[in-house]
């Protein structure tokens, strides 16, 4: 069965090296006409992933036509850039299985990415996949074990033995809300993670933070109806332990710098700058005490400084864990 990943950054052309590797023929979307010619062109998509050959069995394209011959659709694009794309291609690419690869909560509509399929293509089978995963690994062929979430247990089953690869362990989970609720805070956590390393603060108030933001996280998800398990999972506890100690991510350099008060690449995605205001309105709604998160949302939006921010975490009220 052919499948298609839309969406040609680092890991969904990580996914789509790894998924062709096996032999299965992969339609690879990207949204810039010339960087699918060069693809085709070279063979490779040094632009995003730098060395790595795309097999035969993998096809570049410019045309997002072509991902409607699939009928599973990996949706491996930026999470603010999600709802503009089914918006515009939702019509297409409904009646299929549509997974999303990307991690975040929409910074318009408050909302995951299991939602924003739904209300676009109400006859497609939304899913999640997600986990703790470094695009540069699985390209490599390095072992990677990824949560993949889906209400629908029996879609959810055929999906995990199409995507499944050798070096690519899926563990399947009902609980959409909870796999994707876990993909996207973590980001935001790593972010305060990268700032108390910048800031030199230490590695006890990395591993105290990052304790707190987990309790944060689960908050959140649990009064959404997230499942505790999931939450413990690779795609909650998993995942944030990954992002908030390697510099491989993005949302954790990006920390690094704020803290340091230096300048980052603004080409690179940070999913949990906006997924931080967004979470933070989202807790507000719902009367939900998240101090990590809504003091990450202040530091980007300055209104409020390093030194100031650590000071509000520490002074806050004294009370049982």
């Amino acid at each position: 069965m052919s499948l298609a990943v839309a969406g040609s950054g680092a890991f969904g052309t990580a996914l789509a090296v790894a998924l062709g590797r096996t032999g299965a023929a992969v339609t690879l979307w990207s949204r810039d006409p010339d960087q699918a010619r060069v693809m085709v062109e070279t063979g490779r998509n040094d632009r995003r992933l730098p060395g790595v050959d795309l097999p035969d069995t993998v096809t570049p394209t410019g045309d997002a036509g072509a991902l409607a011959t699939s009928k599973t659709v990996l949706l491996a694009m930026p999470m603010q850039s999600l709802a503009g794309f089914l918006d515009a291609h939702g019509s297409t690419l409904d009646g299929r299985a549509l997974v999303a690869c990307c991690k975040g909560i929409d910074l318009t509509r408050l909302e995951g990415a299991s939602a924003l399929i739904a209300r676009a293509c109400p006859a497609a089978v939304p899913a999640v996949l997600t986990g703790p995963s470094f695009a540069a690994d699985i390209a490599k062929g390095l072992p990677t074990a990824l949560t993949l979430a889906c209400a629908d247990e029996a879609a959810g089953a055929r999906l995990q033995a199409q995507l499944s690869t050798p070096i690519l362990r899926l563990y399947r989970s009902p609980d959409v809300i909870g796999a994707e609720l876990g993909g996207a805070l973590k980001n935001v956590i790593a972010i305060a993670a990268g700032v108390v390393i910048g800031a030199r603060l230490g590695e006890s108030a990395r591993a105290a933070l990052i304790t707190r933001g987990f309790a944060e996280m689960q908050r959140l998800a649990l009064r959404l109806g997230a499942r505790t398990e999931t939450l413990a999972g690779l795609s909650g506890f998993g995942d944030l332990v990954l992002t908030c100690t390697s510099e491989q991510s993005r949302n954790f350099r990006f920390g690094i710098a704020l803290g340091q008060g230096t300048a980052f690449d603004t080409s690179v995605t940070v999913e949990g700058a906006a997924t931080a205001r967004a979470a933070t309105a989202l807790a507000q709604s719902l009367s939900i005490d998240m101090p990590i998160t809504g003091m990450v949302a202040a530091l980007l939006d300055q209104r409020i400084g390093i030194r100031a921010a650590v000071e509000a975490l520490m002074s806050r009220p004294l009370k049982q864990e």
